[in-house]
């Protein structure tokens, strides 16, 4: 029984510090998104934490309502490419701790 407890043990330590070192990487990462015509890019981290929001002078020149339609736009495009990539990250987290296919899905 000491056995066991010990493996489950280690087994928690070791999904902790990937879990951490997974973490760490998404929040250096960083995901650019674009409106139409590429006059906005929004960057966002692996953490979906806001980084920075580029707006060209053709795109102000297009008014405010306009331009939120073009800012939304591209800080949409860039949360999905931060989500995605970090979905895949946690599937690639399960999978190398031996959990099933799909088992990760709640790790969202």
């Amino acid at each position: 029984m000491q056995n066991l407890y010990e493996t489950v043990k280690k087994a928690q330590n070791v999904v902790q510090v990937e879990a951490v070192r997974v973490q760490k990487e998404l929040a250096a990462a960083e995901f650019d998104g674009y409106c139409t015509d590429e006059l906005i890019k929004a960057t966002l981290s692996g953490n979906q934490q806001p980084v920075r929001l580029e707006i060209t002078e053709a795109a102000m020149e297009l008014g405010a309502e306009k331009l939120s339609l073009l800012v939304t736009e591209a800080y949409k495009e860039a949360h999905l490419k931060s989500v995605q990539a970090m979905k895949e990250r946690m599937n690639n987290l399960a999978q190398s701790l031996g959990m099933p296919p799909g088992m990760s899905d709640g790790l969202k």
